[in-house]
């Protein structure tokens, strides 16, 4: 870590005096950060980081060349900010490319509505019947997805016929 004399200080004290006011802050703060970090450092041996403070450290970070992240005073290796921003672009990346919903589509509500219709109409149809007629109108569902609709609709998909046919 660096420490300061009295003759650096009073340099850097003579060439703040002749910088503009707004300048002199901006440079005044930039050092104050910096023998702060310092002085952090010198205190924990490892730190400790949240992801969010991760993620806007590789945000800010990354478009810096490596010479330059070399040269500035981080908490953490220059390597290591650009590991968490290609971390950062993974997951990002993971996220965008996952399936919205997982598993099967469901039923389009006409076909549910039809179904419903044509086992409310004729109570002797059983699921088997009434995926044949609908396979007659040139609609393509599958028998267990009628058994599925006339369960979810709490009527019985092969109704006890009370004769023999």
């Amino acid at each position: 870590m660096r420490s300061y004399c009295v003759s650096e200080i009073t340099e850097m004290e003579d060439r703040i005096s002749t910088v503009s006011s707004e300048r002199v802050l901006n440079a005044m703060g930039a050092e104050n950060l910096r023998h702060q970090l310092a002085i952090l450092r010198r205190q924990i041996d490892k730190p400790r980081l949240t992801q969010p403070d991760r993620a806007f450290l590789a945000a800010l970070l990354h478009r810096l060349p490596r010479p330059k992240l070399r040269q500035l005073y981080l908490i953490v290796s220059p390597d290591t900010i650009l590991r968490w921003h290609r971390d950062l672009l993974r997951r990002h990346h993971a996220n965008v490319s996952r399936l919205k919903r997982a598993g099967r589509p469901p039923t389009v509500r006409s076909i549910t509505a039809l179904v419903l219709r044509l086992a409310k109409e004729n109570p002797g149809w059983g699921y088997r019947r009434i995926h044949g007629e609908l396979a007659a109108l040139g609609i393509k569902v599958a028998p267990s997805t009628v058994w599925e609709i006339l369960k979810g609709a709490d009527i019985d998909p092969a109704p006890h016929r009370d004769r023999q046919t």
